[in-house]
């Protein structure tokens, strides 16, 4: 048996109401449950309409406080033109620049609670791969 891909991501937010939106309106994912687990716990779980590795937006684990993930990448095949559309939806960058390394380039984000992306188109050499 083998690993096979990466099914779920669990971010912690310290609001699911407000995470919610940031991550539908403004990054474009869709909601796929949103359904409560107990009277003080609910389930939003959340996809890219492409499909690939899906979102949970998590209140309850104490060793993984709101704002604590960091480095998590989205891909994107035009990075200028997927920052723009970002932007126009209120996306804010911390960067002022495009960052540029062999495999990519990138600028990094923050949603609501401080948890840290980056949004990256890779090169031909990271292309591929996996």
């Amino acid at each position: 048996m083998a690993v096979k891909s990466i099914e779920l991501v669990s971010i912690p937010v310290s609001d699911q109401d407000r995470a919610k939106r940031f991550y539908t309106d403004v990054l474009g994912f869709t909601e796929l449950i949103d359904t409560p687990l107990s009277p003080d716990m609910r389930w939003v779980m959340l996809g890219l309409p492409a499909g690939g590795t899906r979102i949970a937006l998590v209140t309850w684990f104490e060793s993984m406080p709101a704002g604590s993930l960091s480095g998590t990448v989205l891909a994107c095949d035009d990075l200028e033109a997927t920052l723009a559309d970002l932007e126009a939806r209120g996306l804010s960058c911390a960067e002022e620049e495009i960052q540029e390394a062999p495999w990519g380039r990138w600028k990094t984000f923050a949603d609501p609670d401080g948890n840290g992306w980056v949004l990256q188109q890779s090169t031909d050499v990271f292309q591929g791969e996996g």
